[in-house]
C-alpha cells in the first residue's frame, strides 16, 4: 500500500503523518521536518536496521543487529521506494557493521570480517564470502562495531567498549585500520567508548567520528562527542574524561596522557550514531558538504532527547551551529531511532531506523512547495 501523507505548517517546520501499513493494522507515525524538506518511507520490514552502505549501482545494503540478516534494497524505477529486496546472508551474528568498496561488500560478524565479492552482480546468488580478517573480540555488553572505507583505501573499524565505564583491553575502545588484502591492522585512535558513525571531511580528508559518553551521571552530564582524528594514535579520553571536562570519578587521568578534546559537544544522552558529510547537490547550498548527525536518542534520562537528525554547520574544520532537521520524537513518544545516514544517488538522504525496522528517505522539495 502506498504511504499516505498529511502535511500541515508547524512554526517554520512541517509535521508529517505517515500511515505505515502492516499485515494487521495501520499505525500513525508523526515526523517533524524542516520547511522545504519531506520524508517518505523508503523500505519497511528491515528488522533492527543498523549501518547502511551504498553500492556503485545504487543498491542500498543494510546491516542488522539482533535479526542477523544482511539485506540489499533496490529501487529499480527510481521513484524513491524499494522495488526488490534480497537477503544476502542470514543467521549471521550481529552483522551491524558493513562497508562497500570497489564492488565488494564487507561485513563484520562474530570474530571476523567477511567480503562478498562483486556483490551487485550477484544479489540473487551471492558467492560464499571470504574471511579477510579474524580475531575480533566478542560482541558483548554493548561492544558495538562500525566500519567504513577511508580515502586511503583502508578499512576503518571502530570497536566499542563492553561496559558503561571501564579501562578496556585493546582492541576494545579503539579505531583500527585494516588492509583488506593483507589483513595488516594499525590502531588509529584510542580512548573511545561507543563509536557508531565515521566519515571523512571533504575539506581535508580527515576522519571524524561520533562517540557516546557514559551513562548514569544525571540528565545533563556528560556531553556526547563529535571528534576529529588529527594525528594517528590520538587518545580521546575514555574512561578518564568525558566530553571536554567531565572527569570520571572511578579513574584518575594519567599525568602523562595527552587527551584530544572533542571538536563539538552534543547535549548529554542524545546518543550520536551515524554521521555523514552530505555529498549531494539537491539540498540547498547551506547543507552541502555539512555534517549530518543521526541522534539515536536517550535511554538514560528522565525526559527524552535526541531521536532526530541534525546538521552541524562547518566553517573549515570548526562546527559553528547545530540545527535540527528531522525529529522522530512525538512528545515523549519516539516513532523512530535514526541510526545510519548515506546520500542517495538522487541526492536524497537515506536514514535507517532500528526501532521499527524502516529506512526513510529525506528529500528536498523546495520552499515554493509550501
Amino acid at each position: 500500500m502506498k504511504p499516505q501523507r498529511i502535511v500541515s505548517s508547524l512554526v517554520g517546520c512541517l509535521s508529517l503523518l505517515l500511515m505505515l501499513s502492516s499485515a494487521k493494522a495501520q499505525s500513525p507515525v508523526m515526523i517533524t521536518v524542516s520547511k522545504g524538506f519531506g520524508v517518505s518511507l523508503y523500505a519497511s520490514g528491515v528488522e533492527d536496521a543498523k549501518q547502511l552502505a551504498l553500492g556503485e549501482q545504487g543498491t542500498l545494503f543494510v546491516g542488522s543487529g539482533a535479526a542477523g540478516n544482511l539485506m540489499a534494497l533496490v529501487d529499480e524505477n527510481a521513484d524513491g521506494r524499494v522495488d526488490r529486496r534480497y537477503v544476502i546472508d542470514r543467521y549471521l551474528q550481529r552483522p551491524e557493521a558493513l562497508a562497500y568498496h570497489q564492488g565488494d561488500l564487507y561485513v563484520a560478524e562474530r570474530d571476523r570480517i567477511l567480503r562478498y565479492a562483486n556483490i551487485e552482480a550477484r544479489l540473487k546468488r551471492p558467492v560464499k564470502p571470504k574471511v579477510v580478517y579474524s580475531g575480533l573480540p566478542p560482541q558483548e555488553n554493548g561492544a558495538t562495531r562500525t566500519m567504513a572505507f577511508g580515502p586511503d583505501g583502508l578499512l576503518y573499524l571502530a570497536l566499542g567498549t563492553p561496559c558503561n565505564v571501564c579501562d578496556p583491553n585493546a582492541p576494545y575502545g579503539s579505531i583500527l585500520t585494516i588492509d583488506p588484502d593483507s589483513g595488516a591492522a594499525t590502531q588509529v585512535a584510542t580512548g573511545v567508548r561507543r563509536v557508531l558513525g565515521m566519515d571523512w571531511s571533504p575539506h581535508d580528508q580527515r576522519l571524524w567520528f561520533s562517540d557516546n559518553s557514559r551513562e548514569w551521571m544525571g540528565d545533563n552530564l556528560p556531553a556526547d562527542e563529535i571528534n576529529r582524528v588529527g594525528q594517528v594514535g590520538s587518545h580521546f579520553g575514555f574512561p578518564f574524561i568525558h566530553g571536554s571536562q567531565t572527569r570520571e570519578p572511578s579513574y584518575q587521568l594519567p599525568a602523562q596522557l595527552k587527551v584530544v578534546a572533542p571538536e563539538y559537544e552534543l547535549p548529554a544522552h542524545v546518543s550520536p550514531a551515524g554521521i555523514h558529510f552530505y555529498r549531494g547537490t539537491v539540498f540547498p547550498d547551506r547543507f552541502q558538504q555539512q555534517l549530518f548527525v543521526a541522534e539515536h536518542g536517550s535511554t538514560n534520562r528522565s525526559s527524552k532527547v535526541g531521536y532526530q537528525v541534525v546538521v552541524l554547520t562547518m566553517e573549515g574544520n570548526k562546527v559553528v551551529d547545530r540545527t535540527p532537521l528531522v525529529s522522530f520524537l512525538d512528545g515523549e513518544f519516539p516513532v523512530a531511532r535514526p541510526y545510519s545516514l548515506v546520500t542517495a544517488p538522487d541526492g536524497a538522504l537515506y536514514i535507517s531506523d532500528d526501532l521499527k525496522g524502516n529506512v526513510y528517505r529525506l528529500y528536498y522539495k523546495g520552499l515554493e512547495a509550501e
